[in-house]
């Protein structure tokens, strides 16, 4: 099967079994990484590793497969999503019986949820995507869970009621964005909830036995620092995050605030956008005392040429900046970009067999009109870093739906497949 338009994207995903669960807005298509799987030389690869590990895509896939994987993932949140996605060791009938017991527990209680629970004390942007009324049934749901304390089917359970909030949301809450001010017809609360607990459950009782108890090691952590051991793995396929300002931290925000892990833009930065690889304006700060180059030198020693393209291009955004209304600081977003990605290609060969093969799906970007080839960059970067060969298969045009808009730069940009081995 030859490489596929709709590998960088979710589409594919959005319908199949557990990856359904949650549509993480930087998701992409299963059907890249068994492809990946497949046509692996000689024979299956023994472990597989993820280091952007997202919602746990690859160690789904990974998992059916009889392939043990391991994956690390900044994002304190995503991480425990992927982590309970690739849970499949349940005794099926007894959880099929708990969440059962669980949605009837849900019943007996009738109406006046939005008086029960403290509707006003979550932040202005759930309030403003339920009806009071639907909110409380939600919190209901959130709190019985609290109440019954940790359980096996604790995160499950949880999982399913935050898959269940965009589907009764009564505004738009499509990926990426949410638009309070859109608004479409909400669901009730506790059906969208029902709903998809029963599709969770019915979807595990499908896994087959022999697969249930291989391991997926999914850790909350860097892959700039990875905590797996070296050589540990014969295949590695991830989507890092694009160089095209798409601040991730942002898109589980309405998550994230209705679960109590954050209640603000300070407590994302803290508690996530801080511990994320560069990859918006909004992770970085303009001090007055920034070093006079931004590149790190290990940018420098994988690759002179690369780095002198990059410091060509971050000077060019660091004057063109000045004329733009919102003065963005794309140039210190492309170094630091680069300094983080570097580190990641290093890691990432060190947990690599010799012989092995390292996937990406990647995208370019072009800040302020200033194109960044980000994918031919980083293989010529991976080179110098200790990578023997790299292929790149182009997949899909980028950006087409932006062109009626008067401020969007006129460069073409695609979204590309990175081979390399290690």
């Amino acid at each position: 099967m030859p490489p596929s338009s709709e590998w960088g994207t979710f589409k594919e995903s959005r319908s199949a079994p557990i990856h359904r669960w949650f549509s993480f807005p930087a998701g992409f298509s299963y059907r890249a990484v068994e492809w990946a799987i497949g046509a692996s030389p000689g024979a299956p690869p023994t472990r597989i590793l993820d280091p952007f590990a997202g919602s746990g895509t690859v160690s789904v896939v990974a998992k059916g497969r009889g392939i043990p994987s391991g994956g690390t993932e900044a994002h304190p949140l995503v991480a425990r999503i992927a982590r309970t996605k690739v849970r499949w060791d349940y005794d099926m009938d007894a959880l099929r019986a708990a969440s059962e017991e669980f949605l009837a527990s849900l019943e007996e209680t009738g109406p006046g949820l939005a008086e029960e629970y403290p509707v006003e004390a979550l932040p202005e942007l759930v309030r403003k995507c339920f009806s009071r009324e639907n909110l409380g049934r939600l919190l209901h749901v959130r709190e019985t869970l609290r109440r019954r304390g940790r359980t096996e089917y604790r995160d499950l359970f949880e999982l399913a009621l935050l898959a269940a909030l965009r589907d009764a949301s009564a505004a738009a809450t499509g990926w990426p964005y949410i638009a309070p001010r859109h608004r479409i017809r909400e669901s009730d609360g506790l059906e969208a909830f029902r709903r998809r607990l029963r599709q969770f459950v019915d979807d595990l009782v499908a896994t087959p036995a022999q697969v249930r108890r291989i391991p997926a090691d999914v850790r909350e952590g860097d892959c700039r620092s990875s905590p797996f051991e070296e050589g540990s793995f014969d295949l590695a396929f991830t989507s890092p995050p694009y160089l095209n300002n798409y601040d991730y931290a942002d898109r589980t925000r309405l998550e994230s605030y209705f679960l109590g892990f954050a209640s603000s833009w300070r407590e994302i930065s803290e508690r996530v956008r801080q511990r994320l690889v560069v990859s918006a304006t909004t992770q970085v700060e303009r001090g007055d005392r920034l070093p006079r180059d931004l590149l790190s030198p290990e940018v420098e020693r994988a690759d002179p040429r690369v780095a002198r393209g990059l410091r060509e291009r971050i000077e060019e955004l660091s004057r063109r900046r000045l004329h733009k209304g919102g003065r963005k600081s794309y140039d210190l977003m492309v170094a630091l970009y680069f300094n983080d990605m570097t580190r990641a290609l290093a890691e990432t060969a060190r947990l690599l067999r010799p012989g092995s093969r390292f996937l990406l799906i990647l995208g370019d970007s072009a800040p302020y009109g200033v194109h960044v080839p980000t994918e031919v960059y980083l293989g010529r970067l991976a080179r110098g870093l200790g990578f023997r060969q790299s292929s790149l298969w182009p997949l899909r045009r980028r950006g087409e739906k932006w062109r009626s808009n008067p401020q969007r730069h006129r460069v073409a940009l695609r979204e590309s497949l990175l081979v390399l081995r290690n």
